[in-house]
Parts: structure tokens; sequence; C-alpha cells
């Protein structure tokens, strides 16, 4: 780490903050004011529930937008749902929005899809905005240069019924990556190595500001890839300053202001960037040609190594994470020591808010086209919305997954969390493309999880293990100078 630059300037984080505030409560919290809320069929129900004991009506609908996400099933949206307890959900979210005048993008509406894939996608995500949803993932929106983060159902409750809601201050610390990226390095294989180097809570009180060249070279879709594991390092918020990309990206997009209001609302966007002479808590900086395609190991996303490295002994790791470590390789399952490649894959899944977008479908049936899943293995591939899963099938992509043997399937969260019938079974290993290893996070008390980038994920599918795509595929470059 770097020491903390001086400077008389804001950054975007100090800039969004102070035109939200509304006051400073007396325990030293602030009253924020939220301009965008986001709300799914898992943490609502019951702040909808709350709100009526109270007798309380929503006073600002049209800042709330509602869809259904983590207990979709993927593989047949016929209702009602085979689990009762998903179909009451999606029931009660839809009495809801209908009660209190909330926009709800329901089933087959095609707009539907992982919360923090849509909004983005119809330009309800902007720069400037505060954005507050009740799922850990919402940093995935600062990647516009919003300052964005998951909250509770209280919380839920407090901004249904305020538009506001109270926070702890934050520092912030820039993170710079600049340089080349290797040969199959993604920005999947970049947070992971953040987090690898920073720790799962070297964030903790942070808001982190992604800068360099690599960000500014990459794509919206890469940059919300990063931002959306921001909360897996103990940051409550991670951003990245709009710029020309942020903007192409929104234009047009229904959400999106637009004519002359569109011209305005850019002027406003760019002021928001952080200054040159801003100052920052902390200042991180990172050599893009030192990352390698990137792995976990163990049950949490900071226990990464590169896929050519081996797994961590207790012996050789530091004394404070022996504990770690042995509960870790004890879970797992794999050998300490040894590679992590070539470790045997029962489960690949390539979806969620962290990489499902229409890019991440694109790069790898580009390089699974005429390839076979290998035998024994069960491949997903689950598009995050209706529109990319329509944008992929009018592609042909859907025919180039299926006749690879990997499964196709309808939008959803599906085997990220397993709050669906995507479920690991028994102790099988996963390799996905999702944002968190912990235990039992896919579905089963002993599943195990191993986190990577889609291309990666596709490069186990095909060999049946932990695999290099750089060996597997002749990899294009990606990333820029």
């Amino acid at each position: 780490m770097d020491t903390p630059r001086a400077g008389q300037g804001q950054n975007l984080f100090q800039k969004v903050w102070k035109a939200h505030t509304v006051r400073t409560l007396p325990n030293g919290q602030v009253q924020l004011f939220i301009g965008l809320h986001l709300i799914h069929e898992v943490t609502s129900p019951q702040a909808f529930g709350m709100l009526r004991d109270l007798g309380l009506k929503v006073p600002y609908p049209h800042r709330t937008f509602a869809t259904v996400d983590h207990i979709v099933p993927t593989d047949t949206r016929a209702e009602p749902f085979r689990d009762e307890l998903a179909q009451g959900m999606i029931d009660a979210l839809r009495t809801a929005c209908k009660e209190f005048g909330i926009a709800f993008f329901d089933l087959h509406s095609g707009r539907q899809g992982i919360v923090h894939v849509i909004g983005p996608e119809l330009g309800l995500t902007q720069p400037g905005q505060t954005i507050a949803c009740g799922d850990s993932h919402t940093s995935t929106h600062g990647a516009f240069g919003a300052i964005a983060f998951g909250i509770g159902t209280s919380q839920v409750r407090d901004v249904l019924a305020t538009q506001t809601m109270a926070l702890d201050p934050l520092k912030v610390r820039r993170i710079e990556v600049n340089g080349k990226l290797g040969l199959g390095v993604y920005a999947k294989d970049v947070i992971l190595h953040i987090i690898r180097k920073l720790g799962v809570k070297g964030g903790t009180g942070y808001a982190y500001e992604f800068a360099g060249s690599v960000f500014d070279a990459f794509s919206m879709e890469e940059r919300m890839t990063v931002c959306n594991m921001s909360i897996e390092g103990g940051a409550r918020v991670g951003y990245v300053n709009p710029d020309a990309t942020t903007f192409a990206y929104l234009k047009g997009r229904p959400y999106a202001p637009q004519g002359a209001e569109w011209d305005a609302a850019v002027a406003r966007w760019k002021a928001l960037a952080s200054d040159p002479g801003a100052a920052y808590d902390d200042v991180v900086k990172i050599d893009a040609a030192e990352i390698r395609p990137t792995v976990t190991w163990g049950i949490n996303p900071g226990q990464a190594i590169f896929v050519d490295e081996n797994v961590p002994t207790v012996e050789g790791a530091p004394a404070e994470q022996k504990a770690g470590v042995a509960e870790a390789l004890e879970y797992m399952k794999l050998p300490a020591g040894a590679p992590i490649k070539g470790a045997k894959v029962d489960v690949c899944f390539i979806g969620s808010c962290t990489n499902s977008r229409i890019s991440d479908l694109r790069e790898v049936a580009k390089y699974v086209k005429g390839r076979r899943v290998a035998a024994g293995v069960k491949a997903l591939v689950v598009p995050g919305s209706e529109q990319i899963r329509d944008q992929a099938v009018k592609e042909g992509l859907d025919k180039i997954y299926r006749e690879a043997g990997f499964e196709w399937r309808d939008a959803g969260c599906s085997m990220c969390l397993a709050m669906n019938p995507d479920k690991l079974a028994g102790d099988q290993l996963c390799a996905s493309s999702s944002n968190r290893n912990f235990k039992g996070r896919q579905g089963s008390p002993t599943g195990r999880t191993i986190l990577m980038s889609p291309l990666m994920v596709a490069a186990a599918a095909l060999t049946g293990q932990v695999s290099d795509c750089r060996e597997v595929f002749e990899v294009e470059a990606v990333g820029t100078d």
C-alpha cells in the first residue's frame, strides 16, 4: 500500500455522499437519501408486512423497482412452482407491488432477471445515484459511478417508508491496476486477485475506488464484475468513475434520460468523477502483469491462488491463518501442497450476478463451439436476464452451448446460492463463475465451490477437472496496455 495522496479536490464518493446527505444523526451516522431502491422476492415481503403493521405507505413508489430472481426455477417457469415457499414469495411480491404502486418486472415480462443485471441493462442504474437493495452484491451498480450497497430487511422497510436510511460514513481506498493483463486473464481474475491481496476483511469501513489503465479500458460489464465482488473484500461500496464508456452504455436504454435531458445528464455525470487532486485514505497499486488466471481453493473468496500454483499447507501459512487454512482444507478435501490443477469437478456453472451477461456468454461460446463437455460433468449456462437470454438465442449462442453438452437455462440466480432447484448434491465439487464459495453456499451442506472466470469454468467443463484455460484453448488477448 502506498502513502495516501493529499489533495484539495473531492473523490466521487465524497461528492455523491454529500449530495444525498439529509442530516447527521446524534450517533454519528448519516441519514442518506436513496435515489434508487431495487427489491426482489427474498428480503422485501417481510418489509412490506412491517409497513402494513405500521399503517405506512410508500411515498416515492417511482424510485423503487422490483423483480424476481433468487427463487425462480431455471429449468421450467410453469406455475405453481414445485416449491410452495418459492411460489408464496413471488405471489407476495406481486401483491405488494400492486398494493403500493411499484413497478414489477415479472416472469415473461421480457425484463425479468437478476436484480443487479436488469438495473444496468434497463438504464435504471446511473452515475451519481445512491442505490440500495436487500442483497449483498448491490455494489455491482458502482461500476456506473454510483454509491450502491446491500441492506437488510429492516432497512428495506426504512427505505420504502422514508426513501432514506442511516449509514456510517466510509473511508475511501483507491485501487489502481495498471499495465497489460496476460492471456486468459479476465475481470474475475482481477477482483479475485485484489481480494486475495487485501483480504476478505481488508475493505471493512471502506469504499473502494477502482482505477488505472485496466479499468479505464474495461467494458461496463467487466467493471460490473469487479464492483460486484467488492463486498467479498469487506468493502461496503465499490465504484469506477463514470466516463465515455459509461455514457455509451447507458444511451438509449429505457430509463436513461432522453433528448435534451441526455446532454444535461452527461454534463452532470462528468462532474462527478473524482477530481485530479482528490484525497484518499489509502492507495493501493497493482501491476496487471502479475495477475494470472485465478481460482479459489478454500471457503472464502480470499482463499485464492493462481491456477498454476499449489494448494496451501497449514505449515506454510502465517500463524494467524493456520486455523482457517486447516478448516478450509478439511472441508474442501483438496490435498495440501498439491496442484489445484487437475482437481476433479462434478458440476460447472456459468451464471450469477457476477458473470451472466451477454459478453460473458459470447466469450465462452467462442471457445466451446464444436467441443464437448466431459463425460460425467453437469454443466449449466444461466443467462442473467430475459433480455440476455433472448439476445443470446438471437445470436445462436444457446445452440452452441447445447451442442457442446451444456444445459441452457432461463434467467435467474440459479446455482449461485441455490434458493431454487439448482443445487449441488453431497460433496460435489463445482467450478463456478459466481461470487461466493462459502460452506454449503450452493445448496448442499457438504457441497464444494471453486470460483473462477467463465472461461475457466468452460475449461473445467470440457476436461472434467480444474484446468488452465490458456492450455485448453487458444486464448486471444484480453485487457489493454
